[in-house]
């Protein structure tokens, strides 16, 4: 690997050391340092071959299929990327077959999106079975190696997936797939989703109906994919009855007029640093406590607003600043009558708890979780079907330029996928934004770690707030890694 540290110190120790322990406790210690001053960068892949493409193995039905305004918004137009550390490699070949038999199931996935004939503005999934995308890779580490950094993602690591050259997001196939096997075995899988055709819930359930398919080829998938998304479609004519705080109909790109900020463009701007802090149950359940016995809140919701509260405090904008917390609201079955079982689809809608910058830093913990649990019971049935029908009007956007935006990775049963080899020894994004994820460690039931990027500058504050800030944590009970 090539090392950007001087180890030449380094290696004259280890050479005097004669037992493999030390020689693999050092070596961890380099790999560490180098990575805690983000200088760690992965070695390139080696590609044998050209990706392949991958078709459903048997006819799928040809269609053209319609995506609901929860699908199709501007906010969701990138891919969900998914990165994977296996101990054991699967024969590509086994893998391979299982896709093209998954794909007959989940056809959209092997479709192209394209824009409607009638409106530019509206996006569909032309199911033509063009195929996902395959491509297999070697990599000079092991997975011992990848396990060390393996806490903060880095741009080195865009190099485990593979890059489809497209002219924009609408070339670019709905799944793209990337593994990359490791030297003295294992292997690190990297799946690129459209966000469009899925949500969390609906990546989870393709990936695991992939993987039930290579484990067990002979037998049913446990859930039936549901494919109609006309289920979601607006009312003709729209009825807006509700107020959708989430949203505006000022472009991102504009200032905030409040007071010509835009915390999306400020952080944008700036160069960016992952921060990764886990937080164990005994750790969630001290937080819980300063809530309780008047309020009683779960795990996300405690979280959730430490989150937000240390993410506003650190920004140190004025005390009128006007912010909100957006994060991820499950409808399957807020809806009357409620979403069919296997709808894969964006099921769910942005919940947006609001406050001043003064409001947020004046009251204590059991105040922001209060905002985020309002924020929660906010999400009706009507709510939905008023964002639905708020959507219809292609000039709204979500409202960034405010906001933190909260995605809950830890719920979704992503750690648990199995290929027949055995669960996941690290799951996470291949990337790290300025979306903040909660996303489950492995081992460790109910633990948190909290992902999100910040600019260098500020980053060890955010950290210190969230680990140490008094009125939250008692003798740093959370670890910052």
């Amino acid at each position: 690997m090539d090392f950007k540290v001087d180890l030449k110190q380094e290696s004259e120790m280890a050479a005097e050391d004669t037992t493999q322990a030390t020689k693999n406790k050092e070596f961890a210690y380099l790999i560490k340092a180098r990575y805690d001053k983000h200088q760690f960068q992965l070695p390139d892949c080696f590609y044998s071959n050209e990706p392949a493409l991958i078709r459903p193995n048997s006819p799928t039905p040809n269609h053209t299929l319609y995506l609901s305004n929860l699908d199709d918004q501007k906010f969701l137009r990138f891919s969900i990327k998914y990165l994977y550390l296996f101990s054991k490699s699967i024969n590509t070949e086994t893998l391979k077959c299982s896709l093209s038999r998954v794909l007959v199931e989940y056809y959209p996935l092997a479709g192209r999106l394209k824009t409607s004939t009638e409106n530019d503005q509206k996006l569909q999934v032309d199911c033509n079975g063009e195929g996902a995308v395959f491509a297999e890779a070697f990599m000079d580490l092991t997975v011992e190696d990848f396990l060390q950094v393996s806490k903060k993602p880095n741009k080195s690591w865009r190099k485990l997936l593979y890059k489809v050259e497209a002219q924009g997001f609408l070339d670019i196939p709905p799944l793209v797939i990337q593994v990359t096997n490791l030297r003295r075995g294992g292997m690190i899988l990297c799946t690129a989703i459209n966000h469009c055709l899925c949500d969390g819930i609906g990546t989870s359930q393709f990936l695991h109906a992939w993987a039930h398919m290579t484990a067990k080829p002979t037998t049913e998938l446990p859930i039936t994919p549901f494919h109609c998304r006309h289920v979601l479609k607006p009312r003709n004519p729209p009825q807006v009855t509700l107020s959708c705080p989430g949203f505006t109909k000022i472009a991102t790109d504009k200032c905030n007029s409040q007071l010509n900020l835009n915390i999306y463009q400020y952080l944008q701007s700036q160069p960016l640093v992952p921060s990764s802090i886990t937080f164990t149950p005994s750790q969630i359940l001290h937080l819980k406590r300063q809530c309780l016995p008047s309020l009683k809140c779960t795990n996300f919701d405690v979280l959730a607003s430490h989150t937000w509260r240390c993410w506003v405090k650190v920004l140190d904008f004025p005390p009128s600043y006007n912010v909100k917390l957006l994060f991820s609201s499950n409808i399957r079955k807020k809806l009357k009558p409620e979403l069919s079982q296997g709808y894969y689809g964006n099921g769910f809608v942005l919940a947006c708890a609001e406050a001043t910058v003064k409001e947020l830093d004046t009251t204590n913990l059991h105040g922001g979780v209060k905002l985020v649990q309002c924020a929660k019971s906010a999400t009706t049935h009507d709510y939905v079907k008023s964002i639905i029908d708020f959507l219809e009007d292609k000039t709204v956007n979500t409202d960034l330029s405010t906001s933190l935006v909260i995605s809950q990775w830890s719920k979704l049963g992503l750690e648990e996928l199995d290929f027949g080899e055995g669960k996941p020894l690290h799951m996470g994004p291949l990337t790290s934004d300025i979306y903040c994820l909660f996303l489950p460690l492995i081992g460790e039931f109910d633990a948190v770690r909290v992902l999100v990027s910040m600019p260098e500058n500020i980053v060890d504050k955010f950290e210190y707030y969230m680990t140490q800030f008094p009125e939250i944590m008692e003798n740093g009970d959370a670890n910052s890694e």
